[in-house]
């Protein structure tokens, strides 16, 4: 043992004024460091409280609770009079009698890419980068923003999971077992919401929805199957079949989802298809569809795989139940993600089927990763239990909402005719198509550069690519910063289209005098459609007033008032377009009424239909 007053530790320690951290746990944390790498070896004496305050310029009580704390921990030891000393038997090392070695820096790593399997190394989708959230128009699907996160709910089920009576519980060795409190809160609170109804043992708690398809994969696809899969499907999806001896038969998907085909289906022995909310389009599959997939199902004795995406945000009385839940789904199996908007704290997905099938699947996770970790299931089972996570996904689905108005109304004012919206019901995200001349690739590089993220959907495809196919979400994005991001992305979408203008689009010379225009417009009415398909009405009343309806059923109504300034047509209205005054040029070209915003480029267009005079 060294002698204990053989010297005094001279401490190197950084303060971060600017840290989260309270200057007492930055202190606290060095010497732990310092003690694990052996800097601080066994019998060290430390510093005085009074010395180390004075060398930090911290206060002299600041220490004494660091030091206290790393007393109390076991890290240092008091000794009367003679001060604190590093405790011997503490975890680190002696860096004086170890040789600290690592890869030489001219060693040939290249071997081991040669002793990689191939199937190891797929190609994935184009990640996220990791400071996605930096980004002030981050307009993509999947991350959550933190504003999202149930901070004060999470730290209440996180006491709960914590207690000593609960650690006593989930601290045992329950072997495969997943928590039987978050299994029972899955089978009364969650499943039910989907239609489902199963016993405890037909339930499988996973590390999210793509270990349960790996599980999946692995127990039920067998070499020389024929799978029927979506195209677009999610990558990883394929990749996990395509490491498979299989014949994949790609099913296109339209705006009521999958589109069968009775040869296609019938071959297939398996079919892996998203209904509620299809991966990635976000298209529900129609109530025809669905009775026609499952009939062909039972009948023939087919399995059916459904991937229940984003069902935390489909929670409306519109939504149809899962395949599961529906008479006729016994040849169904589950999959679904759970707690998205708990991401990435925790991360787990469920995986509901009969029995056999779940018991096999829980010997093959033991076999990989083992259940999810105990203390993180009982504290989404508490989540439950509370009723916060309901709460949470009220609120969630209540933000997307308005967050993905936001982002209609943001495309109908400044891309009206560039791009169209499969309609779908409102999610998290908009599947896009440009003119056919559009590189997605080129317009997300381009977009990038004014601050915006988007996403090129190239990769969800297994054949007939298309390169004027993009999406945007809204998950990651608040809702005041969605029309600045798609005003920002409209000029990158300009850009990309035509990136050295020669000259503009409009003509001064057939542009229509302000006479001409109160003469055109008074007592005309507007035919035209919205971004997202819908049609629209405009009634332009010869006193100034305006009124307009959209909608297959006119739901949605707006009124407002139009005028004419010098050569300038200008209208407001009360909620439509922000409720600013747009300000535009106009050329008729017989029936086609087009409006220039000031710069030269084409706002919009619509047909008019004169009024005679009363």
């Amino acid at each position: 043992m060294a002698p204990d007053t053989s010297h005094t530790a001279n401490l190197r320690i950084s303060i971060d004024r600017d840290s989260p951290l309270s200057l007492q746990e930055q202190i606290r944390r060095k010497i732990i460091d310092d003690i694990a790498l052996g800097v601080l070896v066994a019998g060290t004496r430390m510093p005085s409280s009074r010395q180390l305050g004075q060398d930090l310029s911290v206060s002299r009580n600041t220490i004494i609770m660091a030091y206290d704390r790393l007393v109390s921990d076991g890290h240092l030891v008091s000794k009367d009079r003679r001060g604190l000393f590093v405790r011997e038997g503490t975890f680190g090392r002696d860096l004086g009698a170890i040789q600290v070695t690592g890869p030489r820096q001219n060693y040939d790593q290249s071997i081991w890419k040669a002793r990689l399997a191939p199937a190891a190394l797929p190609r994935l989708s184009s990640a996220l980068p990791p400071d996605w959230d930096q980004y002030p128009f981050p307009l993509v699907d999947g991350p959550f923003d933190r504003s999202l996160f149930p901070v004060a709910e999470w730290r209440e089920a996180s006491r709960r999971a914590l207690s000593v009576q609960e650690i006593n519980i989930w601290t045992r060795n329950a072997g495969d077992a997943d928590d039987p409190m978050l299994v029972d809160e899955l089978r009364r609170k969650v499943l039910p919401l989907n239609g489902i109804s199963a016993q405890a043992e037909e339930v499988l708690v996973t590390t999210g929805a793509q270990q349960a398809l790996s599980l999946v994969c692995d127990l039920l696809v067998h070499d020389g199957m024929s799978v029927a899969l979506e195209n677009p499907c999610h990558p990883e999806l394929r990749m996990l079949l395509q490491k498979k001896k299989v014949q994949i038969t790609a099913l296109d998907v339209d705006e009521n989802g999958m589109k069968l085909s009775a040869e296609a289906v019938h071959t297939a022995d398996i079919i892996f298809v998203s209904p509620g909310r299809q991966r990635p389009t976000g298209a529900t599959l129609s109530e025809e569809r669905r009775a026609l997939l499952l009939q062909i199902a039972a009948k023939a004795g087919k399995i059916i795989v459904e991937d229940d995406c984003q069902w935390e945000t489909n929670l409306t009385a519109s939504a149809p139940p899962a395949l599961r839940g529906t008479p006729g789904g016994e040849n169904v199996i589950y999959v679904a993600t759970l707690a998205q908007p708990l991401a990435p704290a925790i991360r787990l997905g469920v995986l509901v089927g009969p029995a056999p099938v779940i018991r096999a699947a829980r010997t093959l996770r033991r076999i990989t990763a083992r259940h999810p970790a105990l203390s993180i299931q009982r504290t989404f089972a508490h989540m439950l239990a509370l009723g916060h996570y309901a709460a949470v996904l009220r609120r969630v689905e209540e933000a997307f909402a308005k967050r993905m108005i936001a982002l209609r109304d943001a495309l109908n004012y400044y891309l009206p005719t560039k791009i169209s919206l499969l309609p779908t019901r409102i999610g998290a995200s908009a599947w896009i198509t440009g003119p056919k001349t559009l590189d997605t690739r080129q317009l997300a590089k381009r977009a990038e550069t004014h601050g915006v993220l988007i996403e090129p959907v190239q990769n969800y495809y297994s054949r007939t690519v298309p390169n004027n196919v993009f999406r945007l979400g809204i998950t990651g994005i608040a809702e005041d910063k969605i029309r600045d991001g798609v005003a920002a992305f409209a000029t990158a979408f300009r850009e990309t289209m035509d990136p050295t203008p020669s000259k503009t689009r409009f003509d001064a010379t057939q542009a229509l005098s302000g006479p001409a225009i109160k003469r055109a417009c008074a007592g005309a009415t507007l035919l035209c459609k919205t971004v997202y398909g819908d049609p629209c009405t405009i009634i332009l009343k010869r006193d100034g007033d305006m009124q307009g309806r959209a909608g297959f059923a006119n739901e949605d109504r707006d009124t407002g008032t139009w005028w004419v300034e010098g050569d300038f047509w200008c209208r407001q209205w009360s909620e439509w377009s922000y409720g600013e005054i747009g300000r535009f040029r106009v050329v008729l070209s017989g029936d086609r009424i087009e409006w220039f915003h000031e710069d030269g480029h084409l706002v919009d267009w619509a047909i008019l239909v004169r009024r005679p005079k009363k």
